[in-house]
């Protein structure tokens, strides 16, 4: 992955050199020095950097003149000011004027980590949002599922394994993982894609219904057959069908659905003979269905005849480095089907959007970019253009929130929401890994490096959790 670069502007050159050693290891970027503000704005319009790290105390350009060179130039660039103690006030007034935070000096170097990492994380969202914006090929969309996350790959890996085969797959998730769309690419990859893909969401059907849909009908079957009627399954014949929520079917459908998995064949209602089917069967389903069929409500035969070859969706939350990327694809996606201009999601609301925790998963989060392309008026979307009951964290410290924290600054509530929530869900990955991060890390989708930056930025320590 390419490296941060920073820009570090101090007239101190003791102070630039430790900033330069310490910087570079810890941070893993790559970093720039400038003595003055001249000479700091010619290696800003020279070359791109994700932060400027910037003193405001200089002789011939103090830094409130280079902060606004610098904003001109580049108006979303990510500026810290770095001031003594005394001068907090013209550190505010930088903020004002765009920077994006301020430390005091002396300071400490931990301190000085934890803001700088959370800047980095703001320009790489910057950085994504822009790669995204130009258009610029990506391979992280695969058959309308998009994510880059280890969890996705290894899913999309599956989905071509699975679509190899003749097999009867099984599709498990959280309602608005894409088990649909999975099923759809399936289908799409597999040897019967010219054929029909028959999708059917079983709950929403009757169960006295389901079954003449499903298997169909001769005429005078029940009162209204006034003529033979072919079920689904026939009209999948060489194609594929797909079972959406197979989970809340009954035992009686159960039975029958088991006997086309087994023989090959259906029998339509009102029939003595029975029909051979070629069709291939997709199922899906959000329900447990180990516990299901320890509560009597699933059968054990029918569950191993349809989990011959699994494909499990992995949460939203659990892969939150794919967000920005499914939003930003959510945003142009939907721009075109609303016929509005093109809009993009501002920095505040990439970050905003990572921090969620997602109960409705891919599909909640599309809900809420359709709701801010409509209510933005501008060509960049944010936080205030997405209802705050559309987006709000589910068990990460909102319900406990108190509620005099509301007169905070917007900056000082939502660290209060993050570090509530990191050390809810960071802790709970830890207690379940007894502390072992390397595990909690693949469990979360974040490479290791960049869990324990998280864990470094909220003050949560592993060994808290080792017994």
């Amino acid at each position: 992955m390419e490296k941060f670069s920073i820009l570090v502007v101090d007239d101190e050159p003791d102070l630039l050199e430790l900033l330069k050693r310490s910087l570079e290891p810890d941070l893993d970027c790559i970093v720039t020095t400038a003595s003055s503000g001249k000479k700091a704005f010619q290696r800003f319009s020279e070359n791109s950097f994700d932060l400027v790290l910037l003193d405001m105390k200089m002789p011939e350009m103090d830094g409130m003149e280079l902060l606004e060179l610098i904003r001109r130039t580049k108006p979303d660039q990510t500026v810290i000011i770095m001031t003594a103690y005394g001068n907090i006030d013209t550190a505010v007034n930088a903020m004002q004027h765009g920077a994006y935070d301020f430390i005091t000096k002396p300071f400490d170097h931990d301190a000085l980590m934890v803001r700088l990492e959370k800047a980095l994380e703001r320009s790489a969202l910057i950085r994504e949002n822009v790669r995204l914006k130009s258009g610029v090929s990506t391979p992280h969309e695969f058959c309308g599922l998009v994510g880059k996350s280890p969890a996705m790959r290894q899913v999309f890996e599956v989905i071509k394994m699975v679509a190899a085969t003749d097999l009867t797959v099984l599709i498990t998730g959280e309602s608005g993982t894409g088990k649909d769309l999975t099923a759809r690419a399936v289908h799409a990859l597999s040897s019967r894609k010219d054929r029909r893909f028959v999708a059917i969401n079983c709950p929403t059907v009757p169960e006295q219904i389901l079954e003449s849909e499903l298997f169909g009908y001769k005429k005078g079957a029940f009162t209204h057959a006034t003529r033979d009627r072919n079920g689904l399954f026939q009209e999948a014949h060489e194609g594929s069908i797909f079972l959406d929520e197979i989970g809340d079917v009954s035992p009686t459908i159960q039975t029958k659905l088991l006997r086309v998995i087994q023989e090959k064949e259906i029998k339509p209602l009102g029939d003595t003979l029975t029909i051979s089917v070629d069709v291939r069967i997709i199922a899906s389903t959000n329900r447990n269905l180990q516990a299901r069929i320890k509560e009597g409500a699933f059968r054990e035969d029918f569950f191993y005849r349809l989990n011959v070859l699994p494909i499990e969706l992995p949460p939203l939350r659990k892969r939150p480095e794919d967000i920005p990327l499914i939003a930003s694809y959510l945003v142009q996606k939907h721009c075109i089907k609303l016929n509005r201009p093109d809009k993009t999601l501002s920095p505040e609301l990439l970050e905003t959007l990572s921090t969620w925790q997602w109960n409705g998963n891919v599909r909640e989060l599309e809900n809420a970019i359709v709701q801010g392309i409509l209510f933005s008026k501008h060509d960049m979307i944010y936080p205030e253009d997405i209802s705050a009951g559309t987006i709000r964290p589910s068990g990460t410290g909102y319900e406990n929130f108190d509620q005099s924290n509301e007169s905070l600054s917007y900056r000082e509530a939502k660290e209060v929401m993050l570090q509530n929530f990191n050390a809810s869900y960071i802790g709970r990955l830890l207690s379940e890994t007894e502390g072992n991060v390397t595990r909690a890390a693949a469990m979360c989708g974040l490479e290791r490096q960049s869990l324990q930056q998280v864990m470094r930025r909220y003050n949560i320590v592993a060994d808290d959790y080792r017994k």
